[in-house]
């Protein structure tokens, strides 16, 4: 069971939802990663949402023309992508084992983008499977996006993930580091609590 299971229960999509739209009404930005995203690579780029969870930033990325798959754990977080943006694909995989060729996409992605704390919220254990997996689903060059918490104050569960240790798992999936930035914003990291990390498949 991944720590967002345990902390969820499997019934968070229309409660997460529900906290972006009231971020959104209250005239915050929810769609810096989106932004930092297309920052990167060009629109018609192939980006793989992965932990794509109700799709805020898959669903911005589409209306920007970049062609999008969504994968997610999460049954009630996809019923809600879903129901936003039934013409896009959303899979239900777990990332420890995700394979897109089954499913007939193509391992080809320009860009992988793992937001909202996915690395440090799945199953314990699985960290460097995960990163292994989602490396293999790029294209050679193609770039893995991950933004995660490093503290209590940016998790909502221990910390169990370091930058150290998620290069180490980064570098073992034959990706190469090419930045590293405090926020989606993409201001410079300065040792803080979060971090926004872009890896290079090297071939």
């Amino acid at each position: 069971m991944s720590r967002w299971q345990e902390l969820t229960g499997g019934t968070s999509g229309d409660e997460y939802a529900a906290r972006f739209e009231a971020l959104a009404r209250g005239g915050k930005d929810v769609h810096g990663e989106a932004a930092f995203c297309a920052a990167l690579v060009a629109p018609g780029a192939r980006v793989l949402d992965a932990g794509c969870g109700t799709g805020r930033v898959m669903i911005r990325l589409a209306e920007l023309g970049y062609d999008c798959v969504g994968v997610d754990l999460d049954a009630s977080m996809l019923d809600v992508a879903r129901e936003r943006a039934p013409q896009l694909p959303w899979f239900q995989a777990d990332l420890a084992a995700f394979d897109p060729t089954p499913l007939g996409v193509a391992a080809d992605f320009d860009l992988v983008v793992a937001a909202g704390n996915v690395l440090p919220l799945v199953a314990p254990g699985t960290e460097a499977t995960v990163v292994a997996r989602l490396a293999a689903a790029l294209r050679p060059g193609g770039l893995l996006v991950a933004g995660f918490g490093l503290d209590a104050a940016h998790l909502p569960v221990p910390p169990a993930l370091t930058l150290a240790q998620y290069d180490l798992h980064c570098a073992a999936a034959g990706l190469t580091p090419t930045g590293r930035f405090a926020t989606w914003d993409a201001a410079p990291y300065d040792g803080g609590g979060y971090a926004v990390s872009v890896h290079r498949r090297d071939r």
